[in-house]
Order: structure tokens, then C-alpha cells, then sequence
């Protein structure tokens, strides 16, 4: 028992010291360049913090990492680097944009659901591809899903010029598509703050309940630890493969729905992937793969996302320091083996101390 409440502490303390070790490389860097790093990070908190509108436009960031976090979990969960997440994110934000265009008149909870629907099934198959290659030929979901990240981006385009749009934009969504709450944008000071940060809050309890509580989730979890001691239990790897795949494209097509829906109400041509897809995988690597955790690590990120704007003006600073901050963050979790190497060294100091003085 007292293990498994330290293993927690553990589990806890990673991504704070990651984070606080983040800002300190952060903070060094700026000193290095003659920056001042306090008046930079103080800018960037109050930047966010002390306006409705920004504070809303960074929830509204935080929420579709939320989706893409989650989404590129659940396929860690089950031992795959789903590295295709700005891909299905993005042929989410199609099929959405696709059927709300489509259908302008019908009521608005029924377009609303029918536009997320597609959104969900467009992502879901379009990782569904990788995930049966993968489980019936062996294939790299690495490889397949970098290869269906450009397909959708190149897929995408196309059809704006071609099918969707007029030029490189299509027509705005009708308000019956549309995911905003009056209450909730005066409240933000005209953010586009919108139905989407609770909609991921009702997701991040769903993907608990399925990972924690279910046997479906069970077998994902089991399946990523070990696959053959699995398979030997009677649990079929090939399914969980396929699941967990669908379940990751799903996420992030809804993450695109609410981007498209709930963000920009249109969908226009993009000159490179989302990088709300890229920011997801890092948001659940920082989380631990926990769902509480990885919902307020995209906070984290959609704070540094929107007080990034704040650096040139507010402290002199160029933006792209943020983005170092970002990646010193990701840095330190990735290499989270060296923060559990010093805890682990302090804790075994502390036992011997202690037994020592006994």
C-alpha cells in the first residue's frame, strides 16, 4: 500500500518538475540572450489572466488539445504512437464543415449532432486505416499514419478549391451549426469560447469510466503492457489494435469538429497540418497518459499558446521563446527516467536516515 501511494506521488511529481524545469531552461535562456525572464512570464500570465478574452481563448485552445491529448493516449494505452492525430483532426474538421454546409436548415441540436457525428467517423476511420494495417500485416503505425497526415492535408485542400469553397475558404456555417453560447462569449468578453470546453469535460469522465471501469478498456491497457501474455489469456490483440485506433481517430475527428464548428465556423485551405494535432501528443505525454492530467496540461499549453502573443509587446521578447518553453517541458517528460532517478536517490537517503536513526 505504501508503495503504491508513493508510486503516485511519483506519478504526480513528474510532470510538476518537468514543467518547473521547463521554465527554468526557459528563464536561462532568456537570461542568455539578455532577456528579462520574469518580466516575460509575467507577461505572459497577466497577459492571459488579467483579460476575459484571452483567459477564454486560451480554454478554447485547452479544449481541442483535449480531444487530440486523449485521442493519442488511448493508442499509447495500447502500445502505438498514433503520430496521425493532426491528420484525423483534420478530416474531422471536414466531414463537420461537409454536412453543416450541407444541410443549413435543419434544427440546430439535430446539425449539431449529425455535423460531430461525421466528424467522429471521418477521424475514426481514417486511424482505423492504420490500425488494420497494423494488426493484420504488421505494419508501422508510425510510417502509415506520417503518410495519411499529408493524404489528409493534400485531400482536404483539394476540396475546398474544388468541392466545398469558393477560393480557398468555404461559406461560414449557418447558426444552426454553430457551437457558441451567447451567456458564455459575454462572459469571456467575445472569446470563441464555446460548448466545446464541456463537452471535453464529459469526455475526459467517459475515457475514465472506459479505461478504468470496463473490460474493453481492460484488455486496450492489458494489451499495451504485454500483447503475447494477452493474446495467451484468451484477449484478442487484433481487436484491441483495431479498437483502440478507432477510439484515438474518433477523439481527435471530434477535436476537429469542435475547431471547425466551435472556433472558426468555416473551413479554409491550410498550409501545413494543425498543430493543435502535434500539441496533443505532448499535452497526454505531460498528463501521463491520465485524463484529469492531460485535461489541465492543455491548459498549461493554451496559456503558453495565447500568452505567447504577449512577449514582444509586454516584455521584448520574440514569441518562438514560448515554444522553447514548450519544448523544454516535453523534453523533461520524456526523459522522466532522470527526474524518478533523483526522487528515487532522495527517498532511498531519506529510508536510510531514517533507519538510521532508529
Amino acid at each position: 500500500m505504501l508503495t503504491m501511494n508513493k508510486d503516485r506521488l511519483n506519478n504526480l511529481l513528474v510532470p510538476i518538475f518537468s514543467i518547473f524545469l521547463g521554465l527554468i531552461f526557459g528563464a536561462l535562456l532568456m537570461l542568455a540572450f539578455g532577456f528579462n525572464p520574469i518580466t516575460a512570464y509575467n507577461a505572459m500570465i497577466s497577459g492571459v489572466f488579467g483579460s476575459p478574452y484571452f483567459l477564454g481563448e486560451a480554454l478554447r485552445a485547452a479544449t481541442i488539445l483535449t480531444f487530440t491529448g486523449l485521442g493519442f493516449s488511448i493508442a499509447f494505452k495500447a502500445g502505438f504512437f498514433n503520430i496521425g492525430v493532426a491528420g484525423q483532426l483534420l478530416v474531422g474538421w471536414t466531414a463537420s464543415i461537409w454536412v453543416a454546409l450541407a444541410f443549413p436548415d435543419l434544427p440546430r441540436l439535430m446539425l449539431v449532432t449529425m455535423s460531430i457525428a461525421a466528424a467522429i467517423f471521418a477521424g475514426a476511420v481514417w486511424a482505423g486505416v492504420a490500425g488494420a494495417l497494423r494488426a493484420y500485416f504488421g505494419t508501422s503505425e508510425v510510417i502509415v499514419t506520417i503518410m495519411l497526415n499529408y493524404t489528409a492535408l493534400h485531400l482536404t485542400n483539394y476540396l475546398i478549391l474544388n468541392v466545398l469553397g469558393t477560393g480557398n475558404t468555404t461559406e461560414r456555417v449557418s447558426e444552426n451549426a454553430n457551437l457558441s453560447i451567447g451567456w458564455l462569449t459575454e462572459l469571456t468578453a467575445g472569446s470563441r469560447l464555446n460548448v466545446g470546453i464541456f463537452i471535453a469535460m464529459v469526455v475526459v469522465f467517459l475515457y475514465w469510466i472506459f479505461m478504468t471501469k470496463t473490460t474493453a478498456g481492460f484488455e486496450v491497457r492489458a494489451v499495451g503492457l504485454n500483447p503475447h501474455a494477452s493474446t495467451y489469456a484468451g484477449m484478442s490483440a487484433t481487436k484491441n489494435i483495431i479498437l483502440s485506433m478507432l477510439i484515438s481517430g474518433g477523439l481527435a475527428g471530434l477535436g476537429g469538429a469542435i475547431h471547425g464548428l466551435g472556433t472558426f465556423g468555416n473551413l479554409f485551405t491550410q498550409s501545413g497540418l494543425p498543430t493543435a494535432g502535434f500539441n496533443g501528443i505532448a499535452v497526454a505525454l505531460l498528463g501521463l497518459g491520465n485524463p484529469i492530467g492531460i485535461f489541465f496540461s492543455s491548459i498549461l499549453f493554451g496559456v503558453l499558446e495565447i500568452g505567447a502573443g504577449f512577449l514582444p509587446n509586454g516584455a521584448g521578447v520574440p514569441d518562438e521563446m514560448a515554444s522553447i518553453v514548450t519544448a523544454a517541458i516535453i523534453f523533461f517528460v520524456g526523459a522522466n527516467y532522470i527526474i524518478r532517478f533523483f526522487m528515487n536517490k532522495l527517498n532511498n537517503k531519506k529510508t536510510q536516515a531514517v533507519q538510521e536513526g532508529e
